[in-house]
Parts: C-alpha cells; structure tokens; sequence
C-alpha cells in the first residue's frame, strides 16, 4: 500500500490545501493529512478543533485520514508506514525552504521521498495566514476555504476580536 503524508498546522484549511488533498488522493492509496502540534504558535483553532475541522472537509474522501503529530515528521512517517512526504508549492520561495527540509528528512530517513505538488494556479497566493487577515477584516471567505468551515472561521474570528 502506498501511504502518503501530507502535513501542516492547517489553522483553517484553505482550498489550496484540499486541492493538493484530491490531487495525492489519487496518486496515493491512502494519503493522511497531518496536523502538526507546534508550541511555537499562536494558533487561531486548538489542535482537535483543526483535526475536527480537516475531518469535516475530507469526509468524503474514503482513502484520506486525518490524524495529528508532534515532534519529528520523519518518526511519525516511519510509525505510520509512509515513504511519501507530499509539500505543495505555491511560489519560488516555498521551494527554497522545501527544498533543505526534503534533504533534511531523507538523512533522517533514507527511505522517505518527498514529493512536491505544484499549487493550482487559482490558489498560488493563498495561505491560512492571508485567510485569517481576510475574514478579520470582513472579507469574503467564498472560494478561499472549503464552504462547509466557512461559518466556523467567521464566529472564531469574531470571537477573538
């Protein structure tokens, strides 16, 4: 079975993330979407709610799981059986800091290979960050995150401010 990882804070998954998703759905028999635990940020949603949140949007999809990590990614690739690390890309600059943590992990774990996925066009300028500032703001969230978390961010974001 080939098992591939996709990992990331996810705080709130945008379009561009489910779009790499449905993408490696396809390529991968099973592809999990792994929320990472990093202390170092201030999260806008608590790690079960992004889990809860990654479940809503992915439900349908029967061979992607959402699980949840911390420490090393190459330690949980090789406890879930993954030899596949799938990184989307959205710009030049992703790439760079990609590039040294594909190299980084593969001597952790020779056995992994990363794989990079080029972001659809339509979302090469998205990020959860730029999401969060919209919706702040009052923005339209309508084709920047799946539509059925929409109303989640919105009351969250209106609650932190």
């Amino acid at each position: 079975m080939k098992i591939a990882i996709y990992p990331g804070s996810f705080d709130p998954i945008t379009n561009g993330h489910a779009d790499i998703v449905k993408r490696a759905a396809c390529v991968f028999d099973k592809v999990i979407v792994a929320v990472s635990v990093n202390s170092q940020k201030t999260s806008l949603f608590s790690i079960e709610e992004r889990i809860e949140l990654a479940k809503t949007v992915f439900s349908d999809y029967e061979n992607v799981q959402v699980d949840t990590f911390t420490g090393l990614l190459v330690d949980y690739a090789q406890k879930v059986g993954a030899k596949t690390i799938i990184k989307g890309l959205r710009a030049v600059s992703d790439f760079e800091y990609e590039f040294q943590m594909a190299h980084m992990n593969k001597k952790l774990y020779p056995e992994v290979e990363t794989m990079f996925m080029m972001s659809n066009q339509r979302y090469s300028y998205l990020s959860s960050s730029i999401v969060k500032e919209v919706g702040k703001l009052g923005g339209d969230l309508t084709g920047l995150v799946p539509e059925q978390i929409i109303d989640v961010i919105y009351k969250r974001l209106r609650r932190k401010s």
